[in-house]
Order: C-alpha cells, then structure tokens, then sequence
C-alpha cells in the first residue's frame, strides 16, 4: 500500500490546530443553535426579503478595506528598511498574521509566523522583529487613545444601558494603558523604568499581590526590551510613524463602522440611538473587552459583548448581526488567510529574496 504524504501533511495540520478548530466549530455551531432555536430564523426571512444589498457590498468593501489598509501598513514599516519591498509581499505577511491571530489564544500566534514569513523572504530576523514589534505598539497605543476617546464622550449613554460598564472599561483602558506608558517610558529611560519596575513588584510581593514577582520581571523586561529595540532599529523617521498612526486609525475606525454597515444593511426601523459615533464607541468597547477572553478569535467573549453593547440596536435581528459580522470580521480571515498562504506558496511569494 503507497504512502500519502498529502494525507498525512493533512492529519499533521490538522492535529497541530486541533483547538483552534474546536473553539471555531463550537462558536459557529453555537451562534447556528440560537439563530434556529429563537425567532432568529424569522428576523432572517425577513431580513433577506429586506435586506439593502448595496450596504452588504460597504460592508464587505470594509472588510477588503480592512485588508489592504493592514497591508499598507505593514510595508510602510517594510520599505522603510528594505526599499525593494513588494506589495503583494505585504498582502501575503498581512493575511498570515490574520489568519494565525484568528486561530490562536489571545491573538498570539500572527506575529511568530509573520516574522517567520519575512524570514523566509530574505529579512534579516532583528529586522522582522522590528518591523512587527513596532507595528503592534503603533496598533495597540493608538487603541487605547481611540477607547479613552470613545469613553469621554459616551461614558454616561452605555452606563445607562449597560450594567458594570465602567468597571469593565476601567479595567480594560489601565491594563492597556499601563503597558503602553511603561514601554514608552522604557525607551525614553531604560534605568529609572527598570527601578520603578523592581520597586513596583516588590511592593505588589510584600502586599501579596504578586506571588511571583521574579517571573512577573522577566517577561515584563523581556518585553519592554524588545520594543526598546525594535525601536533602535526602526530609528525615528517622523515620516514612517505619521503615516502608519494616520493609516491605522482610519482602519481601526473602518472595522469599527462595520456593525454600522450591517445595520444599515438591515434596514432596520431609525432609531435615534444607532448613530454613526454611538455604534464606532460600542465596537470599540466590544474590541477591547473581547482581548481579555483566552480563546481563539475571543469565541464566546466576542458574540456575547457584542450582543451585550449592540441588543439595542438590533433588537430581535441580534442573532442573524452577530452571525454575519462575525463572518465579516472573522471567520472571513481563516477563509481568505488560507487560500492566500495556499496562493503565496504556489506563487512562490515567500521563497522571493528581497
């Protein structure tokens, strides 16, 4: 009998990815039995009977838009270092981050097999690492600013809505916030953030709120470290930094116009709640309590904050706005991040030396 290596590359990915899988098919099958067990299979009919399909197209267009303004992005940093650099290698590194983010915990995955990619592209790996650290620092600092903008000005409506709103804020803006400020305070000062860092753990030990502090340093220093570096090598081009903060937050603001989009898609009843900026800050909260669920693509923690800040909105068409927005925004990731890495290899994008 002949060996099938296909097969057997196939049990291997498979295996590899096993709970990636699982949380995937559990959060769709889930999302599927409440969309037939509740009158969500009614709000469908109706909504495919009414649906305005010319904001199915903005809201996919948004989703492409998404994709090309990560890739755009991503080779700013790229060029930056190496001139040569390619869009179509951009798009090829954009997607993989995309579809390893989606299928590992916390988003981990995207950023090793991105710079493996680049690696495997010609860049050096300090330079990858650079390029990607640097890129996620952008990224999360400009999060944070747009979360703390979004609460000044609709704190008081969503604690009117949403019961432990502020707590759930509170907790979600420090902890990003925290770590933004240290790793800036580290590159401007490596010594004095490095003693408040030691002073800080000690006294979380001798309070018995840090049971580990010595394990607590080393990954917290690792860190810091590493942006510390990156930075170094990414140097301090003013014209690389304002074009990537102006890029990302129009794509931060495009993914959060989406559940807009679907709405308006809907054709829902007006409802002088469901404004442009109202809906931008309830997907932004939703973004931000979602990072803290330890699941692939923060199943469960996504849906259920999402139905949590926008079951006003949608009313009885909640279930059928999750489903698609989730198809939108995440399962059309795994989808297309497939068939590109399919497509790149076959292409040989990622054996092209810059």
């Amino acid at each position: 009998m002949e060996d099938d290596p296909m097969g057997d590359k196939i049990v291997r990915v498979l295996k590899k990815n096993l709970v990636a899988i699982i949380t995937i098919v559990i959060s769709m099958g889930v999302l599927l039995y409440f969309l037939f067990t509740t009158d969500g299979i009614t709000a469908l009919g109706h909504l495919v009977s009414s649906m305005r399909w010319e904001w199915l197209l903005i809201t996919l267009g948004a989703m492409v838009g998404g994709w090309l303004l990560e890739t755009y992005v991503l080779g700013v940093f790229c060029k930056h270092l190496y001139p040569k650099w390619k869009f179509s290698q951009s798009f090829h590194i954009a997607m993989i981050g995309l579809l390893y983010s989606a299928l590992t915990p916390f988003a981990t995955g995207g950023q090793p097999m991105q710079m493996y990619s680049m690696s495997k592209m010609g860049m050096d790996t300090g330079k990858a690492g650079s390029i990607v650290a640097m890129k996620t620092l952008v990224y999360q600092a400009l999060m944070v600013v747009y979360a703390m903008v979004m609460v000044i000005f609709r704190l008081g409506y969503f604690q009117r809505k949403i019961s432990n709103f502020s707590f759930v804020t509170v907790i979600g803006l420090v902890t990003n916030g925290v770590f933004i400020l240290g790793v800036t305070l580290f590159m401007l000062s490596e010594k004095s953030t490095d003693r408040f860092l030691r002073f800080l753990l000690r006294n979380l030990y001798r309070f018995r709120l840090c049971r580990h502090p010595v394990a607590v340093y080393k990954k917290i220093h690792g860190q810091m470290k590493m942006f510390h570096d990156s930075a170094k090598i990414m140097g301090t081009s003013v014209k690389v930094y304002v074009k990537t903060i102006f890029f990302t937050i129009v794509q931060i603001t495009l993914a959060g116009l989406i559940p807009y989009f679907i709405y308006r898609c809907f054709n829902l009843p007006l409802n002088p709640d469901a404004t442009v900026f109202t809906m931008l800050a309830a997907q932004t909260f939703v973004t931000m309590v979602s990072a803290f669920v330890p699941l692939p693509g923060s199943s469960g923690g996504a849906e259920g904050s999402f139905y949590l800040f926008f079951g006003s909105f949608f009313g009885a068409t909640i279930i059928p706005a999750i489903l698609l927005w989730r198809l939108v925004t995440y399962y059309a990731n795994i989808l297309f991040g497939c068939l590109t890495n399919v497509v790149g290899r076959a292409l040989g994008i990622e054996g092209k030396k810059t």
